[in-house]
């Protein structure tokens, strides 16, 4: 294991990870969290504005991260290379704007067994928001993996 990449994924991890609850919940506007999801078959018309909400949170998010990334490879002496950091942001904002649309995660839970979870909104804890916090960590770490390459 070289330890110099291992100190550079831990970092790049607590980055993406600590800019990315910036983002959802700081950054992000009220109308792009209310309406980021919304999917409405009949006229397309909602559908559409859920879209573009969720396209503006997903470019918000994407320049967050990658300020952190910035900012934190400068002041930790990181020396990432351009590259893998603009794919890993790729994968990042990909990933994210699939699960912010809702609907994709709801069916990929239906799928694993996880439908009543993924409903769960009781006893203080909601599942379709544990599950896209996780959907998100996964993709942040393997991200993490791909800038400290």
């Amino acid at each position: 294991m070289n330890p110099g990449r291992a100190a550079r994924f831990a970092a790049v991890y607590a980055l993406l990870r600590a800019s990315a609850d910036v983002a959802d919940h700081w950054v992000q506007t009220d109308h792009q969290a209310r309406i980021k999801g919304q999917h409405d078959h009949n006229d397309g018309q909602s559908s559409a504005a859920g879209r573009r909400a969720c396209a503006a949170h997903v470019a918000t998010y994407t320049a967050t991260q990658a300020a952190a990334m910035l900012a934190g490879s400068r002041l930790l002496g990181l020396r990432l290379r351009p590259g893998p950091v603009a794919a890993a942001l790729a994968l990042s904002a990909v990933t994210h704007y699939i699960a912010d649309r809702r609907e994709p995660l709801r069916r990929l839970a239906d799928a694993t067994g996880k439908a009543n979870f993924v409903r769960l909104a009781d006893f203080g804890l909601n599942g379709a928001y544990c599950l896209d916090q996780a959907w998100h960590h996964a993709f942040e770490t393997a991200a993490a993996v791909i800038a400290s390459a």
